[in-house]
């Protein structure tokens, strides 16, 4: 016998019920989800009905590898706790969005990731794209299946709160296509509002505060935790007490703006000698919101302070890589400020006692040697020869306004922004953590643009990391999406090429392909983008002013030097 759920059942209120595609995108709306990426299928035309009709965004993406890097790039440049939708089809389209959602989960960044699945009565049949639904299990925070047409709204709204609840990360609901078109009655949702971040115990607050307030040269860390935890005032707070100089991750970088005396700069593969001997020579750490991963720490070779504060939302971080005197599980924004609170009043963390060394003064010797290594450079380079990533990200900052928005992509010249593009704040840069995938920059500067509308949104990529992206610029003419593009083109995988030739006897610019060189400016205009070729250093601060002054999409293409040194070997060989 039939019952409701079955796919040849009725239900007494189904006439008179929503669809449920409707009763979804009702639930997304009510809890603050108004924007989706995705591409359309067969499969997904019941949502893409009911977002039309409620006047929700929906840019339709041209591959599916971009559509979660597009979310991650909306909520990495938002308000904590903001996030965007995903929309795939089944099998192919989700397997696509694979990649964005392990880089959501690596950094902690929340997403709704909406899979259309298979209709139930052919589940097993091998129906077309049908994949098992677990074989997403590992690359989100959680994987949920519908099976019941009354529990997809508990679903979406659960996975919203999941979502949001920290450590934060995708969330990946998968519905069956005759799920989303059938007349179902909703049941009721109370309150999902996501739980409160844990915070810190007192007694672990006071004795960080005696640790660090004892310190004759403390040092801060900060991760992609206070980031997500919104915590950058806290942040600043505690180093100004402890006149700490404060290094960043990856994802910690502008959490401290870099302009900010106590800045010090970026702990990655292309981090200075002069940077990881001012960890090496602290005698106290604070690190807060970083798992301190491989990637941040050559594997854990850097050496860190002498004596280690460690706070962070996964237990299973705490002495991992490193000695730890004091863990904490805690909100990074919850502890900075009560340990900024302590520093305020209490007996034990008296600010008006200044470090023996001066915090200032430390990060400043910090970057005058990275200065140096970037004016070495420059000299290094033959005046004819062609422009170095460096010389034209300064040129790129110069002719940018502090509050524009910058994404950036994976690859060699990643290493050279890290390094040398100062971040104005926390939701003001972006790039991709110990996941370290190419083909971003362009997929989250389209999120970054529809999260802040009224900011400039630049995106900073390769040649190799956008055409790991190109279909994108398609996207952006599309849907005019007014982002500015600059693409620094050295026809060459340099960093990899690098790498063969000195450890492996490849000859030099092994993995080029100057013999078939990339024309970056023909192939943005086929598509419907205004672009510019840029080969002098002069031009590029005007080419990239111009093109962000437009009112719609552009690029800007900058030739420069396959054979550059890379970073992680500039910054720490003897000059």
């Amino acid at each position: 016998m039939d019952t409701p759920d079955s796919p040849g059942g009725t239900d007494p209120g189904a006439a008179d019920a929503p669809i449920v595609a409707e009763a979804v995108v009702d639930q997304m709306l009510d809890r603050g989800v108004d924007v989706a990426f995705g591409i359309p299928g067969k499969q997904t035309l019941p949502l893409n009905r009911a977002l039309a009709d409620r006047d929700a965004r929906f840019v339709v993406a041209r591959h599916e590898t971009a559509v979660t890097h597009q979310a991650w790039g909306y909520a990495e440049t938002s308000e904590p706790g903001a996030m965007a939708a995903s929309v795939v089809v089944p099998g192919p389209g989700d397997m696509n969005a694979m990649n964005g959602l392990k880089n959501a989960l690596n950094d902690c960044v929340p997403l709704l990731h909406l899979a259309v699945e298979t209709e139930r009565e052919v589940r097993g049949g091998d129906g077309i794209h049908e994949t098992p639904p677990e074989t997403y299990d590992t690359v989100v925070k959680e994987n949920v299946l519908v099976d019941s047409p009354a529990g997809a709204v508990p679903a979406v709204a659960d996975a919203i709160r999941v979502a949001r609840e920290h450590p934060q990360g995708p969330v990946r609901v998968g519905i069956p296509k005759d799920v989303l078109a059938s007349r179902t009655p909703q049941p009721a949702i109370g309150d999902q509002s996501p739980s409160a971040p844990p915070a810190p115990p007192a007694e672990a607050v006071d004795r960080a505060a005696e640790l660090l307030a004892a310190a004759d040269a403390p040092v801060v860390l900060a991760g992609g935790g206070v980031r997500r935890a919104g915590a950058s005032d806290a942040l600043r707070s505690v180093a100004e007490s402890l006149d700490a100089p404060v290094v960043t991750t990856y994802k910690g970088k502008g959490t401290l703006p870099e302009d900010h005396p106590l800045s010090a700069g970026v702990l990655c593969g292309g981090s200075s000698a002069a940077l990881r001997d001012l960890l090496a020579d602290g005698d106290v750490g604070l690190v807060v919101g970083s798992d301190l991963d491989a990637v941040a720490t050559a594997s854990w070779s850097v050496r860190m302070p002498d004596r280690l504060v460690h706070v962070t939302l996964d237990g299973n971080d705490v002495g991992f890589g490193y000695e730890t005197d004091l863990g904490v599980v805690a909100d990074a924004d919850a502890f900075l400020r009560a340990l900024g609170d302590r520093f305020a009043g209490d007996e034990g963390a008296d600010p008006s006692t200044p470090a023996a060394e001066d915090g200032a003064e430390r990060a400043r010797a910090v970057r005058s040697a990275d200065e140096e290594r970037f004016a070495a450079l420059d000299d290094d380079r033959a005046p004819d020869g062609p422009l170095r990533s460096v010389e034209v990200l300064r040129e790129v900052r110069e002719a940018l306004p502090e509050e524009t928005v910058v994404t950036a992509d994976a690859g060699g010249f990643r290493l050279w922004t890290l390094v040398s593009f100062p971040a104005a704040g926390p939701r003001s840069y972006v790039n991709p953590g110990s996941w370290a995938t190419m083909g971003t920059g362009l997929p989250s500067a389209i999120g970054a643009k529809l999260a802040n509308p009224d900011r400039d949104v630049v995106a900073l990529t390769g040649d190799g990391g956008l055409m790991m992206c190109v279909h994108e610029l398609h996207t952006l003419a599309a849907e005019d999406v007014d982002v500015t593009v600059v693409a620094l083109n050295n026809d060459d995988y340099a960093i990899i090429s690098e790498e063969a030739s000195r450890s492996y006897g490849f000859p030099e610019g092994a993995y080029g392909w100057e013999d078939a060189g990339l024309d970056l400016v023909s192939v943005a205009s086929g598509m419907g983008v205004p672009a510019e070729r840029v080969t002098d250093r002069d031009a590029v601060g005007d080419a990239v002013d111009a093109a962000r002054r437009r009112d719609g999409p552009a690029l800007v293409e900058v030739v420069t030097d396959p054979a550059e040194p890379q970073a992680s070997e500039w910054m720490t060989r003897d000059l």
